[in-house]
């Protein structure tokens, strides 16, 4: 049982409100989590200015989606995993790339490096050492990429915590969580 309140758009603050209607416009729906982080409109603005703000990003949203679900994996969040799995599969990966994505892994060099990047920051709470950053650069990732995985990883970071901290319920196809 979720364990804080899912607001709907009539019981959320009016500035929560108001962005709660920009997440049902741009999903077709109100996901859950996105109902959950109402209850404080500042975090909610936050939120959904990092989403949009990482959206347009120079990763692109495949990449981002790929890194969401190496990072929620690591953290076993399965709202997250389940979420970024289908929105990867929107941005265009196939379900081999996000299995593999889930796992830290990819057939693409540079991906790879990406997600073995964020794979380590979550797994050594961000005490990283040179080499981790050289392995992206050598990738092809300049410092403002380097940056932006910075906070995919970030970002992921919350809302797999909000997810797997308050018990947010499933509103997407569930997808296996990888062993660890």
């Amino acid at each position: 049982m979720t364990r804080i309140a899912l607001l709907t758009r009539d019981q959320a603050h009016s500035e929560a409100a108001r962005l709660l209607d920009q997440v049902d416009a741009a999903f077709g729906a109100t996901p859950n989590m996105f109902r959950a982080v109402a209850n404080s409109p500042a975090a909610l603005a936050s939120m959904w200015a990092a989403f949009g703000a990482l959206g347009s990003g120079t990763l692109g949203a495949r990449l981002g989606e790929q890194i969401a679900v190496a990072v929620a994996d690591q953290n076993r969040c399965e709202y997250c995993l389940a979420a970024h799995t289908a929105l990867g599969r929107k941005a265009g990966a196939t379900s081999e790339e996000m299995t593999a994505a889930q796992a830290g892994t990819s057939h693409d060099p540079k991906t790879a490096a990406a997600l073995a990047f964020a794979v380590t920051m979550v797994k050594q709470r961000a005490h990283i050492g040179s080499a981790d950053v050289d392995a992206l650069r050598l990738a092809g990732y300049n410092d403002g990429d380097i940056m932006e995985i910075m906070a995919h990883v970030a970002l992921n970071l919350f809302t797999n915590y909000v997810n797997v901290a308050f018990a947010i319920a499933l509103d997407f196809p569930h997808v296996k969580l990888h062993a660890q």
